[in-house]
């Protein structure tokens, strides 16, 4: 009997409707290896998929030399002037979504063509600024929660206006499984339960940082933010950091990512799934117009539909594994 059923599940397995995100890793760990063996680059001695070295080998992992020259040239800027530029400590892989976002995005910002970017965002119902300033990669600001020691919170992108106002935040996913939880939850010191009873029971809360203030201010407490008995932050920490920092500062979040990955956002018989479609319905209703996802395909596409970009549109396709698209 249990031989039976054994296998009934493993022939239902084959039928259910929605992507894997196993099978969409290996696509992209397939193309990684193949890119980096065309080029002779030397790999991690267990992956082929990841570059030997991180502080020596980033800039392979970049498709237009142009665009690695900007990131080292921005991050000796940041250090110069005492701030910080983080390279991710996996910016060497080839499943990097720094990496991926550099190569995707890197090539609009150093010959300020921003008009791929401004179609898909405003498709997704995104207000683009009337004049563009420029956008920059890696942008933080201490200020916002009061994260006066620690990492303070980083988005992957901005786009600035005219004045430098920082107006459209975006968060680039390629093959992560979540959105960051609460590493305090994490760490063991934190039993999980909401605390908007007493916010002094969140060791966040009490060192300082305004993360429940600001979910306060912006009304996600009068929802199941504020009347979970489970403290929603310990799983979607980010998340929620990510918007109230788009949202303090005036602007909208936006998640970049892969539309093969079934972790965000995905289609099916029984409806759209995803953290996305998920997390918006904890979002205020009157808020939920500052928050949007695009996919890495649809700005491929758009950027190969401008005719601007064919020394590195099919590179990208071919990078990660989207020929189709280009």
């Amino acid at each position: 009997m249990q031989v039976t059923k054994s296998a009934s599940s493993r022939r239902r397995a084959q039928q259910w409707p929605y992507p894997r995100h196993r099978r969409f890793e290996e696509a992209l760990r397939e193309a990684a290896s193949a890119w980096f063996a065309e080029r002779g680059y030397e790999c991690h001695r267990k992956y082929d998929y990841c570059l030997a070295d991180l502080e020596r080998d980033w800039p392979k992992n970049i498709i237009l030399p142009e665009v690695a020259e900007y990131v080292a040239a921005e991050r000796a800027r940041c250090q110069a002037e005492g701030d910080c530029f983080p390279l991710h400590k996996y910016a060497h892989h080839g499943l990097s979504s720094q990496a991926m976002v550099f190569n995707l995005i890197g090539p609009l910002i150093v010959r300020e063509d921003y008009e791929p970017l401004r179609l898909r965002l405003e498709k997704a119902g995104v207000e683009w600024p009337e004049e563009v300033g420029w956008a920059e990669f890696e942008y933080e600001d201490r200020t916002v929660f009061n994260e006066d020691s620690g990492q303070p919170t980083s988005m992957d992108l901005v786009v600035r206006d005219s004045a430098g106002r920082a107006r459209i935040f975006i968060e680039s996913k390629l093959v992560e499984r979540e959105f960051g939880g609460c590493s305090v939850f994490a760490g063991g010191d934190c039993d999980g339960r909401n605390p908007t009873a007493d916010k002094d029971l969140c060791y966040l809360h009490f060192i300082g940082r305004r993360y429940w203030e600001l979910l306060a201010a912006h009304g996600f407490l009068e929802g199941p933010v504020g009347t979970d008995r489970a403290c929603l932050l310990s799983n979607y920490y980010q998340f929620f950091r990510e918007l109230l920092f788009a949202l303090e500062l005036g602007g909208s979040f936006v998640l970049l990512s892969d539309e093969r990955s079934p972790t965000f956002f995905t289609r099916g018989p029984k409806g759209d799934r995803g953290l996305m479609p998920f997390l918006l319905e904890l979002v205020p209703r009157e808020l939920r117009h500052h928050v949007a996802a695009i996919s890495v395909q649809d700005v491929l596409a758009a950027a190969a539909h401008t005719g601007r970009h064919g020394d590195w549109v099919p590179q990208f396709a071919r990078k990660y594994g989207m020929e189709g698209v280009a």
